[in-house]
């Protein structure tokens, strides 16, 4: 795939891009392994102060950093903005927080230790650690792996999505102007062909990867085969339950900003609707007025609630899909068929009486497209939640406090929010289970994800039987 902005809200390639060439390539590698052996020894304050100016920076040049991701995937200008917002944010939290999750952790001592015995957990960092990153979130994607590992001690190789280069250096060049040093956080404009090449390398640590179920599953592979730590966030289906005591408006509303996030583009969107059957008309009816309410068009334009999809083949995957589950008997509602325009454009789709055997009952549909399906009761809500290979988030509206904790406790998935839509931030844990991947970013989890946890027990030294002290 070729390295290059392409707009895709006119699909006209705005600026190409040269690969690595092997050379190029060993040279950052080698850069990366050398800063590490003095970057792992700086302190705390250096490093939050660096992640600091990093934060004003993206303050700073809010705007033409934002313009970067519209025009490279096609978000709209102010969901732009709010991401690279949010990344000034999480520089700020683990500059302030990075410290105390990596702090020395003391344990108690076993009854056959000595008194002076003192043992403990220290947190070291790995080495340089490889993130393959997607297009969606071109800028949070990266921070929220970036700040918390080059807090940790760790540098950073970045392996961008190839249709957001500009993005991919802009980080870079953000994080250098701000004072970390020269090596500590490099771009690898690459193809994917050489990412296993780059894996298998001995200078890098570890491994974390955003991205689809069959790219986790060969990037999981290659680092076990080297037995290299690796954090999978992979895709997801996530469900969102609405039982008869939700307030149905406020609910609906909620539902249509969770699926149409990032023009439907994102792992944690709510995709299946699951509904009460007592209220399911009437929700359905409301989902999609709001639906076709909904403004397509520019999306630098402010009046704008739906940009193009990223990439074309994308828009053509998720066509195929839903055609394919209409012919397998799912009913359209509304949309359904893209857009007849220059660039990446699909339509706010609605599919119900989706089929079990359909590809929109089983796959993840990663676009404009919601799916409803009817729920007899809060075991049938449950059954269909978990009826999927997918585990990343999902949600539940209610105000039935027994059924609020029943779904919490029972959907099986990384993350359940109940009474509010599911999100990205800094300060809580961020991950899934079953085929949406392994291990946890944010919080805590973020800076510890890339460490070695050293138990380290020291006591005083026993001497030989008539061995003299010093005075």
């Amino acid at each position: 795939m070729a390295i290059a902005t392409i707009n895709p809200a006119t699909g006209e390639t705005v600026k190409e891009f040269d690969s690595l060439t092997s050379e190029q390539l060993e040279e950052k590698l080698q850069r990366a392994w050398d800063t590490f052996q003095t970057y792992r020894d700086t302190t705390f304050e250096q490093r939050s102060r660096w992640l600091r100016a990093a934060a004003d920076i993206f303050d700073a040049e809010n705007e033409r950093l934002a313009e970067l991701a519209t025009l490279e995937m096609g978000k709209t200008f102010a969901a732009a903005k709010a991401e690279v917002t949010k990344c000034a944010l999480g520089c700020r939290w683990y500059a302030d927080h990075a410290a105390e999750d990596l702090a020395d952790v003391e344990w108690p001592k076993p009854a056959n230790a000595p008194e002076d015995a003192r043992i403990l957990t220290r947190y070291q960092p790995l080495g340089p650690v490889l993130a393959i990153m997607p297009w969606n979130f071109p800028f949070w994607q990266v921070l929220r792996f970036a700040a918390p590992a080059l807090m940790a001690g760790n540098v950073g190789l970045l392996k961008h999505a190839s249709n957001v280069p500009q993005v991919a250096m802009a980080i870079e060049d953000v994080l250098t102007r701000a004072g970390f040093p020269d090596g500590a956080f490099q771009t690898l404009l690459v193809g994917s062909s050489v990412i296993e090449g780059i894996i298998d390398d001995p200078r890098v640590r570890a491994v974390t990867l955003t991205g689809s179920e069959p790219a986790g599953r060969e990037v999981g592979a290659r680092a076990g085969q080297n037995v290299k730590t690796s954090v999978l966030e992979l895709g997801g289906s996530d469900p969102f339950i609405v039982m008869p005591s939700a307030d149905l408006d406020s609910t609906v509303t909620a539902a249509v900003s969770s699926r149409m996030l990032n023009n439907g583009q994102s792992c944690i969107n709510a995709k299946r609707f699951i509904v009460h059957q007592d209220i399911a008309d009437e929700f359905t009816q409301k989902l999609v007025q709001k639906m076709e309410s909904l403004t397509i068009g520019d999306p630098m334009d402010s009046g704008t609630d739906l940009g193009p999809m990223s990439q074309g083949n994308g828009v053509t995957d998720l066509d195929e899909q839903v055609q394919d589950s209409i012919k397998a008997g799912a009913r359209l509602l509304t949309g359904g068929e893209r857009l007849d325009r220059p660039g990446n454009w699909y339509p706010p789709t609605v599919l119900t009486d989706i089929p079990r055997e359909s590809r929109a009952y089983s796959e993840e549909l990663f676009g404009p497209v919601a799916l409803v399906f009817r729920a007899r009761d809060a075991d049938d809500a449950i059954r269909i939640a978990n009826d999927s290979d997918f585990g990343l988030g999902g949600s539940a509206w209610t105000n039935d406090e027994d059924e609020m904790w029943r779904f919490a406790n029972e959907v099986e998935s990384g993350m359940v929010y109940i009474n509010k839509i599911t999100e990205s931030t800094p300060e809580v844990p961020f991950g899934g289970a079953k085929n949406s991947g392994y291990g946890r970013e944010l919080a805590s989890f973020g800076p510890q994800s890339f460490v070695n946890a050293k138990t380290i027990w020291v006591q005083a030294g026993v001497r030989p039987e008539g061995t003299p002290t010093a005075e």
